[in-house]
């Protein structure tokens, strides 16, 4: 039933488009998408073997907008597989969606980029430093094939839907399940944002537990600073029954000028009952932001992880982290 829904909705979103499309007078207009994510850094103690120079990630695409609204995007994310023992490079596509912008109405369809951390990332804004809590941690995908809508019901609030398949960009679709969000974002002072954030992924497989991913975030940015802290709940992690996981991240930065900040973080993640104690931790990172130019960025930072494990040794890195971009 919830497939016929999903179909329904992105046939509504498809013609929409189109129509739009047709009676658009406005004369189209591209742009090219080109992120690149690269650092040079060197371990100290326990990760003394662990250096060199790194290419983390690229984003290659092309955004297209046709006017009265109607927008279409396609990446292509080039990076490195999660498995240690992989040395390759491995092309996935990142976004292929068609937006749809009505008064306050937006629609998305495709692949697109979901609602669960996407506000905590943009407000933490180092990005090609380190991902954002949830998905540094693996909580959530970044991008996800289904649909998605938002409204802004007052310049203070809006909220948002998502429904997709619940298993990231790089799986697609595997089971039959599907995972369904909803957030709300407030701002009622200037400067200061607050959002809430619930989701269910269905389980497809008999014997296993659905999971629920909670997330509570409040940010304040001022011209000469910024500090942001966020609370994650992630129950029943891989459909497993009791398997929990929690997480709290606190950043901050302070912006000397237009071409130098500075900027710190503070991760905390733990499981209940100790189960995933070999990789849960506490990772801090302080750092510098010089901007060269439009398209280039250079961070000079450190960064300690502390293993919660019972007699693990800390581990230090220091790391010079590059972004280009247009």
């Amino acid at each position: 039933m919830m497939k016929k829904i999903l179909l329904l909705l992105s046939g509504i979103v498809l013609m929409g488009a189109n129509a739009m499309a047709q009676e658009a007078a406005e004369e189209p207009k591209g742009k090219a998408i080109i992120q690149v994510f690269a650092n040079v850094h060197s371990g100290f103690g326990e990760n003394n073997d662990d250096r060199g120079f790194e290419l983390d990630r690229s984003y290659l695409g092309y955004q297209y907008s046709l006017g009265k609204g109607l927008q279409i995007k396609a990446v292509m994310d080039v990076g490195k597989p999660s498995k240690v023992d992989d040395y390759h490079y491995i092309a996935y596509i990142k976004n292929a969606q068609v937006t749809w912008k009505t008064g306050n109405l937006t629609l998305d369809g495709g692949m697109i980029s979901t609602t669960q951390f996407k506000t905590q990332e943009k407000f933490w804004g180092y990005r090609y430093i380190m991902k954002s809590f949830q998905d540094e941690y693996k909580f959530g995908s970044s991008a996800d094939l289904g649909i998605s809508a938002s409204y802004q019901f007052a310049p203070w609030v809006s909220a948002d839907a998502i429904i997709v398949n619940g298993e990231g960009y790089k799986k697609v679709q595997v089971n039959d399940g599907l995972q369904y969000g909803l957030g709300a974002t407030f701002t009622p002072v200037k400067g200061l944002s607050l959002r809430l954030y619930g989701s269910i992924n269905e389980s497809s497989i008999e014997g296993l537990k659905n999971a629920y991913n909670w997330a509570a975030f409040a940010g304040y940015k001022h011209k000469y600073f910024s500090l942001g802290a966020e609370y994650n709940i992630y129950q029943n992690v891989g459909f497993a029954k009791d398997k929990d996981q929690y997480g709290v991240s606190v950043y901050g930065s302070a912006f000397l000028n237009k071409t130098v900040d500075l900027f710190a973080r503070y991760d905390n993640l733990w499981s209940n009952d100790d189960w995933n104690v070999a990789k849960d931790k506490s990772v801090a990172i302080l750092g510098a932001q010089v901007k060269l130019g439009k398209y280039v960025k250079i961070a000079p930072n450190v960064r300690m992880s502390i293993p919660s494990a019972e007699g693990a040794k800390n581990g230090y890195s220091a790391y010079v982290s590059c972004y280009f971009g247009i």
